[in-house]
């Protein structure tokens, strides 16, 4: 985990910030034969600083890497680049065995010119520096002219304002332009170097909590309740005593938690391709329209009008090798469990599943929220396995699961309008804004008040014959809850909701006429360009506010945290607010589309606004997460370190020592 860190600190130092030069280059051409010529790369490298090989294995560092722009047939290239100086030692960032150059290095690349006009050649290289306390990457660009054409032949590394791109990088001609257009020229100081620090302060415990409270609810239904003790006693009465039953049920336990949290892997694979990715897929329209279908299915199945199941077969399987005995055996009962109990704990992980990547912070989030399920399933047989007397004051299994049952479907109605109302923010539809959101709710939490009263039934439902008292309690609880959601339809203070922040559209969302499409009614910009160039004219700072539409936090902190009278005055009188959204998929003008070449020489097509800032976040601070905020001076000075969520004390002394620091 430490080397995560520090891999996550060094890439800060890569990408966000423009670094000193630590490395000269010179180059030249040599002539092999009347076509065929060597172009020679010489770097001069500072002292304590070291190159990268161009030949590195994966998951290290980046490789030096050298793009030729000339069209496609002018010239050939003759084998691979050779590299000469190069030692190969045991990197301690990496963990890795690494080539690279200490002092100067040196490439000759052969080529052979088809194309008898052709008289230069142009070349950039990308490459990374490190030293022993930190790394940055940079790249150059060299013009190469072939003998005879003009009598030099030594290029000290020249500027090309218009590089040609070829189609072999499958970048645009305007990709470079654009990459330099993303990097922000932000001056170095203390604050810049805090940035990398940031990611290490979100440990998603929230999540954990979430997921735990899913596992709680799992517990009641139909499908595990009955397991519990059928399981507890199994455990006491075949072991030889009770201390190897207690023993055997704890390891019952952790095998449970393991396998939830083996759900999540594949995700920590997707995030450490592209920081990115997650985000792009929790904020893609049609997935969140496939999550509001299936929500539905869930919802229905929890009704009772089907079940869902996993085959048969598997958990016949699975409850044979169970048989096997000692830990294999009580893997597989673990094994059994989780399929047995698909039809109830199913719509509940996919909630989860689909809550954990809408949220913000990477996998870590959903392998925090499927440990938190895990453990509030594994908990009571260990406990039960402690305290076997407690089995006694267990509830007998009855009707209660099949009411639990319906309310978790309403539950995930509830939800799966809120992923429908993803789709449309990100989109710009405009039909599901927060009046009818909240129409809707209404609806639906009064029909699971009706349930409640026993005025609406449900297939397996037996007809109630006196009302108890928790139902009436709940029934009543239900329905405040409605006038509560009746209050968001006002245009009082209380509005605002805050209960429910992240849930129904942003206020500024509405049918009704608005003065601001930002939030509070702030005034904001949704252009980096745009508001830079107001902050430089009227010479006042900048809060850069990466958000998004389908944003949970970023809402709880607009209708929490901003909404505070002191925040909201200090952000509206002394800073000038850019909200960039990263999840909006309104298309650019054709125009402004593009391509865009990572570092690692990977291809990301720039065809929404969302696109882009996501892109801007990540080259100038290395993070995909949402809300995320810096703040700058009109001349791009940072003026504090980077703030995530937080609360509103926190976040107003943020904002006002930027302020302080501004004016020193």
């Amino acid at each position: 985990m430490k080397k995560v860190f520090v891999f996550i600190a060094l890439i800060c130092f890569w990408v966000g910030f423009a670094q000193p030069n630590h490395v000269s280059w010179k180059t030249s051409i040599q002539s092999v034969s009347d076509n065929q010529y060597e172009l020679i790369y010489e770097a001069q490298l500072e002292k304590g600083w070291h190159l990268y090989s161009q030949y590195l294995p994966p998951d290290g560092a980046l490789p030096t890497v050298f793009l030729y722009r000339e069209p496609k047939g002018n010239f050939e290239l003759i084998g691979k680049s050779k590299e000469y100086g190069s030692i190969k030692k045991f990197d301690e960032i990496f963990g890795l065995e690494l080539s690279f150059f200490e002092n100067k290095a040196r490439f000759v690349q052969k080529i052979k010119v088809v194309n008898p006009t052709l008289k230069k050649i142009k070349v950039s290289v990308e490459y990374q520096l490190c030293d022993d306390k930190s790394c940055t990457m940079d790249f150059d660009e060299f013009v190469f002219t072939i003998p005879g054409t003009n009598t030099s032949t030594v290029v000290e590394a020249p500027v090309i304002q218009e590089p040609e791109i070829t189609p072999e990088a499958k970048v645009d001609t305007l990709s470079l332009q654009k990459l330099d257009a993303f990097k922000l020229s932000i001056k170095q100081n203390a604050f810049s170097e805090q940035v990398a620090v940031q990611l290490k302060n979100n440990t998603h415990w929230d999540l954990f909590i979430l997921g735990f409270l899913g596992g709680l609810l799992a517990l009641l239904t139909p499908c595990v309740f009955p397991m519990i003790p059928l399981t507890v006693s199994y455990f006491t009465k075949q072991a030889q005593n009770r201390k190897k039953g207690i023993a055997q049920a704890i390891i019952y336990g952790l095998f449970i938690i393991a396998i939830y949290l083996l759900l999540s892997v594949p995700f920590h694979f997707l995030d450490s391709l592209d920081p990115e990715i997650l985000n792009s897929i929790s904020t893609n329209v049609w997935l969140n329209v496939g999550f509001f279908v299936i929500f539905l299915f869930f919802a229905f199945s929890f009704f009772g009008y089907y079940e869902i199941t996993l085959p048969n077969s598997w958990g016949n399987k699975m409850d044979s090798a169970s048989s096997i005995g000692g830990l294999v055996g009580i893997f597989f009962m673990a094994v059994t469990l989780s399929i047995v109990s698909f039809s109830c704990t199913g719509p509940i992980l996919g909630s989860l599943l689909a809550g954990s990547l809408t949220a913000d912070g990477g996998a870590m989030q959903l392998t925090m929220g499927m440990a938190g399920f895990g453990t509030a399933l594994a908990l009571p047989f260990a406990l039960f396995a402690l305290f076997p007397g407690w089995l006694q004051s267990l509830p007998k299994s009855g009707g209660w699961m099949g009411t639990v049952k319906v309310v978790l479907g309403f539950l995930e109605l509830a939800l799966a309008l809120k992923f429908l109302s993803n789709a449309d923010l990100v989109s710009h539809w405009g039909f599901l804004k927060r009046e009818l959101f909240l129409g809707i709710w209404m609806v639906l939490f009064s029909g699971l008040g009706l349930y409640f009263l026993g005025k609406l039934r449900f297939p397996h439902d037996a007809p109630i014959q006196k009302l108890s008292l928790s139902r009436k309690i709940f029934g009543l609880i239900t329905f405040v809850f409605v006038a509560y959601l009746a209050l968001g339809l006002t245009q009082t203070k209380y509005a605002n909701l805050k209960l429910l922040s992240g849930f129904p559209p942003p206020m500024f969302y509405s049918y009704s006429a608005q003065k601001s499409d930002c939030p509070l009614g702030l005034n904001c910009f949704k252009d980096f360009e745009k508001g830079l160039a107001y902050a430089q004219e009227h010479q006042k700072p900048i809060l850069l506010d990466f958000t998004g539409w389908a944003c949970v936090n970023c809402r709880k902190m607009e209708e929490n945290v901003w909404s505070d009278p002191e925040v909201f005055q200090v952000i509206n009188d002394n800073y000038v607010l850019i909200s960039l959204y990263v999840d909006d998929r309104k298309p650019l003008p054709e125009s402004a589309q593009f391509d865009y070449q990572k570092p690692n020489g990977k291809i990301k097509k720039i065809k929404t606004v969302g696109d882009k800032w996501a892109t801007f976040q990540t080259v100038n601070f290395n993070t995909a997460s949402q809300p995320f905020y810096v703040l700058l001076s009109p001349d791009l000075e940072m003026l504090n370190s980077p703030k995530e969520y937080t609360d509103k004390a926190d976040y107003l002394q943020w904002l006002q020592t930027g302020l302080v620091n501004l004016n020193r």
